[in-house]
């Protein structure tokens, strides 16, 4: 079966589930083509049956802003057409979703009928995606998909609030492909972090406001009033500089460290004791799920899809948004018995094989022989 996945080719969740998705695919036996506008960062090579099409946007004075969408619909168009697609996957709906659908417009001028399946991640819906600029046209987009999943039932929910939605939603969670790292081996090398008696707690993120990027570094100067422990703030965006600040106002320089985007998760990860994450908003939590099968436990906010991947009191805790004290006093729990701290994480490694890909993946297969069927007969 030939599929097109349309997706962001960045460090994001929606990104890196597209990404991990096709690869799994492609070992299945599938053709599968990406288009975006650069090879996503998950891909380090090409190989049988793993195709990427690159969009190109020339660049116009006439424009202030190119437009991405045409150059997409436009691509689309030329990859069903030169490689016999049988159905596009977009991933996050915008702009994919509106792009994959006036290529479908394009291509039923032409007698070609294609399906097309809309996966909804987070932001695309309850940010941005229901900002009045974009509503109509992502409401649109969904309505008019052949198939509609989200990646929690918190998203479907959320989706099915902020907008009149006709199509049915299908929840399909966020995965990871757990046998690929049993049999990768990284070197853990904490030594170039933090001395062997010091605990590191973690934090993976796009810095954005909604993850509560002060509430991380409040928490951690709780904990480090108890524990020795060290804080890792790997990623990059708006919040970092004023975190940065915050950080030498409170004298806690020595022991924070900003690590920039990383390409070398797994490596720390392996060596991380404990990962927070307070967002006032996380429709799935791929970083979460991300650290747990890695061992590590999760501290969080009970928001969002966090309750569906967190089971609170065994592969972490959920705390209420904002409450700082809550959150220390959990990792407290967790990170001062040697004992527990073992227990809690193996229990995370062992919540994460609830998502494990090959539980996850006949989902989307399942869609694609169906609207394979149904569509193209």
């Amino acid at each position: 079966m030939n599929i097109v996945i349309v997706c962001y080719p960045t460090f994001g969740g929606s990104g890196v589930v597209a990404t991990e998705l096709g690869l799994y695919l492609v070992k299945k036996g599938y053709q599968i083509h990406f288009i975006t506008y650069k090879q996503p960062v998950r891909i380090q090579n090409l190989t049988k049956g793993l195709h990427f099409h690159e969009v190109h946007v020339p660049t116009y004075d006439l424009f202030k802003y190119q437009p991405y969408e045409l150059a997409l619909s436009s691509k689309i168009v030329e990859v069903v057409k030169k490689f016999k697609i049988d159905m596009l996957h977009v991933h996050y709906a915008i702009p994919h979703a509106y792009a994959a659908y006036m290529g479908k417009k394009m291509l039923e001028d032409e007698g070609i009928k294609i399906p097309m399946i809309t996966t909804l991640h987070g932001t695309d819906i309850t940010l941005v995606g229901s900002h009045p600029f974009y509503k109509k046209a992502v409401q649109f987009s969904i309505n008019h998909s052949e198939y509609v999943t989200a990646v929690s039932q918190s998203l479907k929910e959320d989706t099915e609030r902020l907008f009149e939605i006709t199509a049915d939603i299908k929840v399909i969670p966020n995965f990871i492909d757990i046998e690929k790292l049993k049999f990768r081996t990284v070197p853990c090398e904490k030594g170039q972090i933090a001395p062997d008696d010091q605990l590191v707690i973690t934090h993976i993120s796009n810095f954005r406001p909604l993850k509560r990027i002060i509430d991380i570094l409040k928490t951690f100067k709780i904990i480090s009033q108890q524990l020795n422990v060290k804080l890792l703030m790997v990623g990059d965006g708006p919040e970092k500089e004023r975190a940065m600040r915050y950080c030498r106002a409170n004298e806690m320089e020595e022991n924070v460290l900003f690590l920039g985007k990383s390409n070398q998760i797994e490596e720390i990860l392996c060596f991380s004791d404990l990962f927070l994450l307070p967002s006032e908003q996380e429709s799935f939590g791929l970083a979460a799920l991300e650290a747990m099968v890695h061992g590590v436990p999760v501290v969080c906010s009970d928001v969002g899809g966090l309750p569906e991947v967190i089971e609170d009191g065994f592969s972490g805790f959920l705390c209420p948004l904002g409450d700082v004290d809550a959150m220390a006093e959990k990792a407290i729990h967790i990170l001062e018995d040697d004992e527990r701290h073992k227990q809690f994480k193996q229990q995370a490694y062992e919540s994460s094989k609830r998502f494990n890909i090959e539980k996850v993946i006949f989902h989307y297969e399942s869609l694609y022989k169906e609207a394979k069927q149904t569509y193209l007969g």
